[in-house]
């Protein structure tokens, strides 16, 4: 692979997950509650959004990215409405469920929920674009190997931040008593409602 697209990718996979957002406090509620594996997969469905995004950019597929775009208003209010179901359930999650781990099918759950939540925003296509172009990777005159490394870049740097959060946070997840667990529902839950509905009122302000 070329350095000088994978390096480049690198960083902007990290940059781009590390603000934390709606999967990031999704991530945090679920490694709490769940151990680190239900937190890193919820950070790998996000992942694979964003390198699928970051391939349509970085391959050039302008009417793939055109179509996907014109799919945003109803795509996002579907994202708000998941939204608003996990936040619903993070409130009315009880402390006991900080020492529970999730079967098979629920570390399932936690990536497809993750992945489908990233998704809904296809207007993460133009970030990468600018990206890539702000970089002197312009689409256009890339190679298959530079695209290609890029791409590897971008999913290798968001799960690079991902892991780096699902260590953390788990680390602490034995030291924190059930009335904390409590606490980070209610708040996770709060926020996830209010990233829904800020979703709603920006689509259809």
């Amino acid at each position: 692979m070329e350095n000088a697209g994978f390096w480049p990718g690198l960083i902007l996979g990290f940059s781009i997950a590390a603000p934390v957002g709606p999967i990031g406090v999704l991530c945090i509620r679920r490694t709490l509650a769940h151990g680190r594996w239900a937190g890193l997969l919820t950070g790998l469905g996000a992942a694979t959004a964003d390198a699928f995004y970051g391939s349509i950019a970085a391959f050039g597929l302008t009417a793939l990215a055109s179509i996907l775009i014109g799919q945003g208003p109803w795509l996002r209010p579907v994202g708000a409405g998941l939204l608003g179901i996990l936040g619903v359930r993070a409130l009315a999650s009880r402390s006991e469920a900080a020492t529970e781990s999730l079967p098979p099918s629920g570390l399932a759950r936690a990536y497809v929920t993750a992945l489908g939540l990233t998704l809904t925003n296809p207007l993460t296509i133009l970030s990468f674009a600018g990206a890539y172009a702000a970089l002197g990777l312009g689409t256009r005159a890339a190679s298959m190997t530079l695209a290609v490394s890029m791409v590897a870049g971008v999913f290798l740097g968001s799960v690079s931040w991902w892991v780096t959060l699902t260590t953390l946070v788990g680390s602490l997840r034995h030291r924190l008593g059930p009335a904390f667990t409590v606490w980070v529902n209610r708040f996770s839950g709060a926020l996830l409602l209010a990233f829904a509905g800020a979703i709603l009122l920006r689509e259809w302000a």
